[in-house]
């Protein structure tokens, strides 16, 4: 089971490996069609029957929430009436592996009596649906991982990995942005870490630890002990981020026998101890990015400073899953 299982996933690899070795003049064409309809005011439509349509509802889907608008189409509802949810400004992006699906056939001169432009998506070139396009775009992925060549797996894969590279690449042509990406995900952890900010999550208030860089490191542990906080941030007369003092620091010197008894380290200036000019982001930070921050530099705790410099709060990454942005 696990042979057949791992040559499942070596036939798609090897098709993903082909079709991106394919990309060329026809992708960018595609795109650049695809671009100046967005600006035009239309919008994508994706099409496919069968396992493709499936493709088409995530291709659209991933086109929509990524600022290129887009529908998908159904090609059997389309010649029932749906037709009327397209105008000529927009582009239709037809998928079909054979190129020879009669219900898609079927849709394309009906489609370009209402005035629409046609990109396909084909394992072949000579197809009948590649001869009917303006612009194909050519998935040779090679053999399905089913045993009788016949259910669609590698080539569903191929075409659904181009449809993601036309959507980022999209996204880099239209300079589609983190807050653009938030107005169209606002639900569930993803809405509120794109649409939170550090304001929203940090500590602030009798909730974090801000000693001066004089305090014991005796006297720091209580002040973190006092606000259940993990970390004390050592800030200057104005309020200015110097350095920080996490619990994790004192164990760590605790640990390796510092050069000077406990006694004394609880008795040291934390000036002497903490982490000087460490890592801090601004207020105004979005949540995602907080995350990229911890994940990145493996820390547990994040002074927030204002555009001053000044320190506004702290995130410790145990509050992230309580504000579920975790």
């Amino acid at each position: 089971m696990l042979e057949r299982a791992k040559e499942v996933f070596d036939i798609e690899i090897e098709g993903l490996r082909r079709t991106r070795d394919s990309l060329g003049e026809s992708f960018t064409l595609a795109v650049e069609l695809m671009l100046k309809t967005i600006r035009g005011n239309g919008i994508i439509v994706v099409t496919g029957i069968g396992k493709n349509l499936a493709v088409a509802e995530k291709m659209s889907a991933i086109f929509a929430s990524t600022g290129t608008r887009s529908i998908c189409l159904n090609p059997v509802q389309a010649m029932h009436g749906d037709l009327g949810m397209v105008a000529p400004r927009d582009v239709l992006v037809a998928l079909s592996f054979s190129g020879e699906s009669e219900e898609v056939l079927r849709l394309i001169p009906a489609i370009r009596r209402h005035g629409l432009k046609v990109i396909s998506l084909t394992g072949r070139e000579d197809s009948s649906l590649a001869k009917m396009s303006d612009v194909h775009v050519p998935v040779p992925c090679g053999r399905e991982a089913c045993p009788f060549g016949m259910a669609p797996t590698n080539s569903t894969t191929a075409t659904m990995a181009m449809g993601d590279a036309m959507a980022m690449v999209m996204i880099d042509a239209m300079k589609f942005d983190i807050a653009s990406y938030a107005m169209n995900h606002p639900a569930g952890a993803i809405g509120r870490a794109l649409v939170l900010k550090a304001t929203d999550v940090m500590r602030k208030g009798e909730d974090i630890a801000a000693i001066p860089p004089e305090t014991t490191v005796m006297d720091a542990l209580l002040a973190m002990t006092k606000a259940k906080a993990g970390a004390a941030v050592v800030t200057d007369s104005e309020g200015r981020l110097l350095g920080i003092f996490t619990d994790g620091d004192f164990r760590r010197l605790m640990a390796a026998g510092a050069s000077v008894p406990p006694a004394d380290l609880l008795s040291s200036p934390v000036a002497d101890v903490m982490t000087k000019h460490p890592m801090f982001v601004k207020d105004d930070t979005y949540a995602s990015e907080l995350l990229k921050v911890f994940e990145k530099r493996r820390i547990d705790d994040l002074p927030i400073c204002d555009s001053t410099g000044r320190v506004a709060g702290l995130v410790d990454i145990n509050d992230l899953p309580k504000m579920k942005v975790l």
